[in-house]
């Protein structure tokens, strides 16, 4: 903003989405990073959910409230990762490789707000394949939910901007950067 009150455009106001291809390359490297983080984090609460402190060569399932305790650990853990990489202008590796940008739909900067919403939005996805597989296991068909997991991935096939689910239910956009070009915080 101006000292006059008027508000400044941001340099990614006027740009126009990244190519889809390009940011479905950018998802491919991210789920990758993605899993690394989810395996780290799995391995580190493994302590607290193991059956059982004696060694044995068996191997033992956790109970159901430790496998929810490790779900939700690793839950936060990749929210944390990805709210902060999405806020203040910073941005996940995979995005600087591919030299993309997440903006608001003005092209300012995201902030943390915009940054949970698409988080949790990223989710619908496999929410849906899960409730999908439930509803279908009896039937022998549960196999066939996993592909809702690309719900999110595949929306953009459809969506008149090519926008990804998330992007669209976050109001949030992915622009090709620039070495000139960095949103404005706002």
């Amino acid at each position: 903003m101006r000292e006059d009150g008027q508000e400044v455009p941001s340099p990614a106001a006027g740009k126009p989405n990244a190519p889809l291809a390009r940011r479905l390359a950018a998802v491919v490297y991210e789920s990758m990073l993605a899993a690394a983080v989810v395996l780290v984090t799995g391995f580190l609460t493994l302590p607290l959910v193991s059956p059982s402190a004696q060694a044995t060569h068996a191997l033992e399932v956790p109970s159901a409230p430790a496998r929810v305790l490790s779900a939700c650990v690793v839950f936060g853990v990749a929210g944390l990762y990805c709210v902060w990489s999405w806020t203040g202008g910073r941005r996940t590796l995979s995005m600087k490789t591919w030299r993309l940008w997440l903006v608001r739909r003005d092209g300012a900067t995201v902030d943390s707000r915009t940054a949970v919403i698409r988080y949790l939005a990223l989710w619908i996805g496999p929410a849906a394949a899960l409730v999908a597989y439930e509803a279908l296991k009896a039937s022998g068909l549960g196999k066939f939910a996993v592909w809702l997991v690309l719900l999110n991935y595949a929306w953009a096939l459809v969506d008149p901007d090519r926008q990804f689910l998330h992007d669209r239910v976050a109001r949030t956009r992915i622009v090709r950067s620039s070495a000139a070009t960095v949103p404005s915080a706002g």
